[in-house]
């Protein structure tokens, strides 16, 4: 019998932090051992407490020190646990790889160095110091990588682009996570206390600008024009949570909008089970774990034709489509969707259908086999 493989999964986040990283690697970590694959897990929540720079160093060092006896180093992203996992394998001489969901540098400029451009943009353009940095060292660690994983072709080619060979990249989509039981719309709705006549928009995010929130919680005035009842959750944390609290008060919404901050997953399904519509006004996305679970409860959604939601959002199919922060196109489509019973329905029914792909725990076959290949 051959003896097990062991991998050490370098993360930014791990349980209870909350994030897409947490929940990947908590998977991994669960799931793997079925598969004669070892897992130890190594969070950079350890050394948070650490001054910058500091922090790094140290993990670095943990990385050292924990890498010794496993076969493959994976990070799950290429700056704050990837550079130090970069170096360390190579003083080990261990396989190191490399797991991508966005990119570090236009997120970080996006929300510190005063970048504007959406990511397809930002690819093509020169930045600041600050930001051009960042990107140096994502380059420098995805070369570092025997392979590098990303959740969706679109995130294959901005893997691409920042000079990595293709044949490198290998593409395993995510799974859609849900509870065994999944209660009624009705059940849903009267466990959270929403009256019948309350039009009950909900939306999922990061707090963070190309998220859109700002959009949607000013289009809410043009909803509440025809349904006085109307009401937008967001669920989420972030940078913006301050600003797009002002911009609440400020639009006269308290009473309509409301920020619920971070939530339990149950209760994010709950929200989205119990929703009217589901709203993502996204100008990025990698591939949206929200989207899916929105299609998947067969919630009516509303999105963007953004990144990786092209791959699964079939316009007039599972979901409705408007143009990002285009606020017109939002209230119309909104309206549209509280208005007719029957495209409500069309749409719950199409998403279910386009869904199922991603229900059946591909994801741990697809990667383990992968690391078994290395």
């Amino acid at each position: 019998m051959n003896k097990p493989i062991k991998i050490l999964i370098a993360t930014p986040l791990y349980p209870p932090d909350i994030g897409g990283p947490a929940t990947y690697s908590k998977k991994l970590v669960e799931e793997l051992p079925k598969h004669d694959i070892d897992v130890d897990i190594l969070s950079f929540g350890e050394v948070k407490h650490l001054p910058k720079i500091i922090r790094h160093i140290v993990y670095f060092f943990y990385v050292l020190r924990r890498g010794k006896n496993i076969d493959i180093i994976y990070a799950q992203d290429p700056v704050s646990v990837g550079l130090p996992s970069a170096l360390a394998s190579f003083f080990l001489r261990k396989k190191f790889l490399l797991k991508i969901v966005g990119d570090y540098a236009w997120e970080q400029g996006m929300q510190r160095f005063g970048v504007e451009d959406l990511l397809d943009e930002f690819l093509a353009k020169k930045y600041n110091f600050r930001v051009e940095t960042l990107r140096t060292i994502e380059r420098f660690v995805a070369r570092r990588a025997v392979r590098i994983v990303v959740p969706s072709e679109y995130l294959k080619t901005v893997v691409v682009r920042l000079g990595i060979d293709a044949q490198k990249v290998t593409v395993i989509y995510n799974d859609v996570a849900l509870p065994k039981m999944i209660m009624t719309h009705d059940d849903a709705r009267s466990q959270l206390g929403w009256k019948p006549n309350e039009v009950v928009f909900v939306s999922i995010g990061r707090l963070v600008p190309w998220k859109g929130f700002v959009v949607l919680i000013k289009s809410m005035k043009n909803i509440l024009a025809q349904y006085p009842h109307a009401k937008l959750f967001i669920i989420g944390n972030g940078p913006q949570y301050g600003y797009l609290r002002d911009t609440i008060y400020a639009a006269g919404l308290e009473n309509n909008v409301y920020l619920l901050g971070v939530l339990t997953h149950d209760a994010v399904i709950k929200y989205l089970v119990a929703a009217d519509v589901f709203l993502l006004n996204t100008g990025y996305e990698g591939f949206s774990h929200q989207l899916l679970e929105a299609f998947a409860v067969g919630t009516p959604t509303i999105t963007t034709d953004a990144g990786g939601n092209r791959e699964i959002v079939k316009e007039n199919g599972n979901a409705l489509v408007a143009d990002y922060n285009y606020q017109k196109a939002w209230v119309d489509m909104m309206l549209s969707v509280c208005a007719d019973k029957d495209l409500r329905k069309r749409l719950s029914t199409e998403s279910r259908l386009n869904v199922a792909k991603y229900q059946q725990n591909r994801m741990i076959e697809k990667t383990a086999s992968f690391l078994k290949s290395l």
